[in-house]
């Protein structure tokens, strides 16, 4: 697979579970507290991980006219808030370093509200034939010593052009929230799994007839992580279903299309055995985030 120099980002939900806060902010600026001690806006820590992982190009999907919003915030204050900061260095570098990333935003809108899959077919142009690296927007990532971000991207050094998702064990209570895959693993490298099936939200029942990879215990299983290297064909997938009008539960679904994109040309995945996921997107989860994600 050629060099992943380029991300996505989904933005553009509603945020109805985060009302009436989500009215007045778009929760992707919500103020999360690094270990640095530093509040940033929740999508600014997405481009500090990116960056590292080598990204050089982000594209944030949004609801119109929400990217004045995001723009506006990695523009930064002006001159004389800069002045202000000076007695600040680290929030004054910080201010530097937001604004070169606003030159590397690129932004594409979900007009309408029909899915994941739907949303991410936006950037079909930005793309350009080029492998992304997809992060979901609500969600903060961590590991050691090296990100997710960082292994995702080695690992699809590994992966003969097909996409590569991350995966991480799920026990039965969580299967109706991930997408969820059965595989085999490599030998030269467990951590890396060919995938055999991918389904999304399955039942218990279903999860344990059909959802298997060797080395888990007996109710454990492993779901979508939250990001995924998808190889350029899952647009040209996404394209036929929007076509056909292929929805699931009224929606042109991601884990649909990557399904189908496995059965044509195989699917690799990646067990993330030494990393974190920060899930923001009700309040009860965005409480208990925010306080885990300040830890070191």
């Amino acid at each position: 697979m050629p060099r992943i120099r380029k991300a996505v980002v989904p933005a553009a939900g509603l945020g109805t579970r985060h009302f009436p806060a989500s009215h007045a902010v778009m929760k992707e600026l919500f103020p999360v507290v690094g270990p640095d001690g530093i509040s940033r806006a929740l999508i600014h820590y997405h481009l500090i991980e990116l960056a590292a992982a080598g990204i050089e190009e982000v594209c944030i999907i949004v609801q119109p006219g929400d990217d004045v919003t995001i723009r506006r915030y990695f523009d930064g204050p002006g001159e004389a808030y800069l002045t202000r900061l000076a007695k600040y260095p680290a929030l004054l570098d910080e201010a530097r370093q937001m604004r070169a990333w606003s030159e590397r935003l690129h932004f594409r809108e979900q007009k309408t509200q029909e899915g994941f899959g739907h949303a991410v077919f936006q950037t079909r142009d930005f793309a350009a034939g080029e492998p992304v690296l997809l992060c979901l927007g609500d969600h903060l990532f961590r590991g050691a010593p090296d990100s997710p971000h960082v292994a995702l991207v080695r690992a699809a050094e590994l992966a003969d052009g097909k996409t590569v998702s991350a995966v991480n064990r799920i026990g039965p209570g969580e299967l109706r929230g991930y997408g969820t895959i059965a595989g085999r693993r490599r030998a030269a490298h467990p951590a890396l799994i060919d995938v055999d099936l991918i389904i999304e939200k399955p039942d218990v029942a279903t999860a344990r007839a059909k959802l298997r990879v060797d080395g888990l215990g007996a109710d454990e299983f492993l779901g979508w992580f939250g990001m995924h290297v998808l190889a350029p064909s899952i647009y040209d997938v996404l394209a036929r279903m929007i076509r056909d009008d292929v929805r699931d539960g009224g929606e042109f679904q991601l884990t649909r299309a990557q399904e189908l994109q496995r059965q044509a040309e195989g699917y690799i995945a990646l067990e993330i055995t030494r990393g974190r996921r920060f899930d923001f997107g009700v309040p009860d989860d965005f409480v208990s985030a925010v306080q885990a994600f300040r830890q070191p």
